[in-house]
């Protein structure tokens, strides 16, 4: 069996698809209703164009996924097939569950249109590989990473989505402490565990200026050394260098038109952050010649410094206010889901990085 990282890949989407299906785990109760019956009603007489996109687009990267991981691993199995049935099944009990949530509307057109979302990418992945793309990626794969960059590589591919969630601090991800402590007093409630949770002696305060632009410029050079480490050679390491910052911009941008609307797109990119983004690309210029280890190492206290800032600050008193079009509009199935994303992802990184430190590495960095 070939290695791949689409198995992974496809384990964590999935996961996500099941969190955003069945967000906000709230109400949990049987209505009385067949599970079978949502599968034979009509179909509604309102729809927008919106549901039917995010319908369909949610399960096609499944699809896309597990047919290149049957592909890359199982060349035997028909792929296509497979990857359309799990889609299918796993949208039909995401929709089934859905009768246990008033929260949710289980529906037999959304069950329909995320098979469809899983064929499309199942079909997608096929055609790649009968092209031979696929064998492309192998072998580009082969020259600009090393063999044990497949956790990495996970870790880069998520870090877009996990933007798209607002933060505080633009590229700020992982301020979770306060959130996670009213939470925790918030169950506790009426409980004689409440006495057992810390107090704090002065309140969390926002950042000052200097650290929110620590912050900001940390955020970005974090995943550049990530993809530093991971790749071979000088030049594609400068390629590399603009992709992320590319992307880290590009994304909160995105995550501020979402937010705010479009005509906000940039209205986070005030001087002290487009200070803090030239510096933390001027700094990566240098970090191109660091081997593997100095940069997993880097990127750890970097990591490390920043969560610990961010974890000993507040959020704006108004930053609740932003999240709104996220818990209550169109964009409520996705809310649960990018916001773990935006919460954990620095946390995911934190734990690999310890892990791939601990661990005896062979391969070598070509300068």
């Amino acid at each position: 069996m070939h290695k791949t990282a689409a198995w992974p890949l496809a384990g964590i989407y999935a996961a996500l698809i099941v969190y955003a299906s069945l967000y906000p785990f709230e109400g949990w109760r049987s209505q009385g209703v067949d599970w079978t019956a949502f599968l034979f009603a009509p179909w509604p007489k309102y729809w927008t164009g919106f549901d039917v996109l995010s319908n369909v687009l949610g399960y096609a990267p499944l699809g896309f996924i597990v047919t290149l991981a049957l592909r890359r691993s199982a060349r035997h199995l028909p792929a296509v097939a497979l990857s359309v049935l799990m889609g299918s099944l796993l949208a039909l009990n995401m929709e089934s569950m859905q009768l246990f949530l008033p929260a949710r509307v289980p529906s037999n057109v959304d069950w329909e249109l995320n098979t469809l979302g899983a064929f499309l990418g199942a079909i997608s992945a096929w055609t790649l590989e009968r092209f031979g793309f696929l064998d492309r990626w192998s072998r580009f794969r082969a020259n600009w990473f090393l063999p044990d960059a497949k956790g990495s590589l996970v870790l880069l591919a998520l870090w877009p989505i996990a933007l798209l969630f607002p933060a505080p601090v633009p590229m700020g991800l992982g301020q979770v402490l306060e959130r996670t402590e009213d939470a925790l007093a918030l169950y506790l409630q009426d409980t004689p565990w409440l006495d057992w949770l810390p107090v704090r002696e002065v309140e969390l305060q926002p950042l000052l200026p200097i650290y929110e632009s620590l912050c900001v410029c940390l955020g970005l050079l974090i995943p550049c050394m990530l993809a530093f480490s991971l790749i071979r050679h000088l030049y594609q390491k400068a390629l590399a260098w603009g992709l992320v910052l590319g992307c880290g911009v590009g994304f909160t941008a995105l995550s501020a038109a979402l937010t705010y609307g479009p005509a906000h797109a940039w209205g986070w990119l005030n001087a002290p952050v487009q200070v803090a983004l030239i510096v933390a690309a001027l700094l990566a210029v240098p970090m191109m010649w660091l081997r593997e280890k100095p940069l997993q190492v880097l990127a750890l206290v970097g990591l490390v410094l920043q969560l610990t800032m961010l974890n000993n600050a507040s959020a704006s008193a108004y930053f609740a206010l932003t999240l709104q079009n996220w818990e209550q509009g169109q964009f409520i199935r996705f809310h649960g889901l990018i916001q773990w994303m935006g919460w954990l992802w620095p946390f995911v990184l934190l734990a690999y990085l310890m892990q791939v430190l601990a661990t005896p590495r062979t391969s070598k960095i070509a300068p």
